[in-house]
């Protein structure tokens, strides 16, 4: 099934674009968006994708769900447009920068600056029915990233991988330790950053040193 993505990309996930399931889903998908309002935009499903080609990944972040609010979702996991109310989690992501890093609070809640860095920012569920959160969950897509962090943990070395909170832990079992730098903490969301399973965990200024360590880049967060 053709699918219009970064052609790194592409190349790299052609097996999964061939197979059964990743059709009925494509058909799911279109279904949803033309009889109801879905979200991002769908010129924005692999926004993280085609903000960051494979060859170029050096950081992982890993969502669930987009936003499901009006105007929220671009494509990227924690990330609105430009001009959009920061939400919760988001505020706590930047909070932890400016105390990791001492920067300041950032006006902008668009990460598409990070991904252009190396940052794939990526939901495990690429599209939302609006104001129904979880709505496209079990259809598909988990499947679909799954292969997509597979393929990076075997065909790319020295990646970080963040995983915040429960469901992005589950994902360590899908990537070589000793290939690549894990680092796990709580969620940024409210419920779990106010019992103190976010705050101070450093993960930005540890990303950046192990990238520096390994020759690459330090992120500017």
């Amino acid at each position: 099934m053709p699918v219009k993505i970064e052609p790194s990309w592409k190349e790299v996930l052609r097996e999964e674009f061939n197979q059964e399931y990743f059709e009925t889903l494509i058909e799911f998908v279109k279904h949803e968006y033309a009889e109801g309002i879905c979200y991002p935009p769908g010129n924005k499903i692999f926004a993280a994708f085609d903000r960051t080609p494979f060859e170029q990944v050096k950081v992982v972040i890993i969502g669930q769900d987009p936003y499901h609010g009006a105007g929220q979702a671009n494509g990227l996991c924690f990330s609105v447009a430009d001009g959009v109310n920061h939400p919760p989690s988001l505020i706590n992501i930047f909070k932890e920068i400016s105390n990791d890093l001492n920067k300041p609070y950032p006006k902008s809640g668009n990460l598409e600056r990070w991904a252009d860095q190396g940052v794939l920012l990526l939901n495990t569920v690429l599209t939302v029915q609006e104001s129904k959160a979880g709505s496209h969950q079990k259809k598909g897509w988990e499947k679909f990233t799954d292969a997509v962090i597979r393929k990076i943990s075997d065909e790319r070395k020295n990646v970080v991988f963040l995983l915040w909170g429960g469901f992005a832990k589950g994902k360590a079992k899908l990537i070589d330790h000793k290939r690549h730098f894990i680092l796990e903490t709580g969620h940024p969301s409210p419920l779990s950053a106010n019992r103190g399973y976010w705050f101070g965990n450093q993960h930005f200024s540890r990303t950046n040193r192990y990238l520096q360590e390994h020759g690459m880049e330090p992120v500017q967060w």
